[in-house]
């Protein structure tokens, strides 16, 4: 148990320096010029390790999955409504990363929201973790996970935060939990200015 543990560490340590040192190449040299042999060395890693965490560079500034949205909103109590249980799940989900997990986020977002190839490949990814989300809230209000009201309340959740991603991407100094936890909050009382 105790090995699983360490291992499990090491795992998301190697994985936070492969982004960390990725995104430092990224900024000196550009996203298109960095290679993923580059992006190993400065890991230290052999580049085989690099493709068992990441399949490709693009994998590292795409997101096709969120676990600790998905996660925590599987564990929001029942009676929140399913806007107010995103609101909560965004909320624990900030508080379960590191810090240097946050700014690897905002590293990520950087690149995702300027670089039109990653624009387009978070476009193609996104299917799935709308996809997660809609099961888990249908199963939470007993609708289909295509339910029209469901989705409406998704694409209006995941609107306001990659509004909140986009200016993130553009603003180092904006608190971006905090920032999405008042997007989500204006968009419960109604988007009333």
């Amino acid at each position: 148990m105790a090995n699983s543990g360490l291992r499990e560490r090491k795992k998301a340590k190697t994985r936070e320096t492969i982004l960390r040192e990725a995104f430092r190449l990224f900024r000196e040299q550009g996203y298109h010029a960095t290679t993923t042999e580059q992006i190993a060395e400065a890991a230290e890693i052999a580049p085989s390790t690099f493709f068992r965490y990441f399949p490709t560079k693009e994998d590292l500034v795409t997101l096709d999955s969120f676990p600790p949205i998905v996660e925590a909103l599987a564990i929001q109590p029942p009676e929140l409504d399913p806007l107010g249980a995103l609101r909560a799940a965004f909320a624990t989900a900030f508080t379960s990363l590191s810090d240097e997990q946050i700014n690897a986020g905002r590293d990520r977002e950087v690149f995702a929201a300027t670089v039109p190839d990653l624009i387009a490949a978070n476009l193609r990814k996104s299917p799935r973790i709308i996809g997660e989300i809609s099961r888990i809230l249908a199963d939470r209000t007993g609708r289909a996970p295509d339910d029209p009201e469901l989705r409406n309340i998704i694409g209006a959740a995941f609107g306001v935060v990659a509004m909140v991603w986009i200016q993130w991407a553009r603003d180092d100094t904006m608190d971006a939990p905090a920032e999405v936890d008042n997007a989500l909050a204006h968009l419960q009382s109604g988007l009333k200015v």
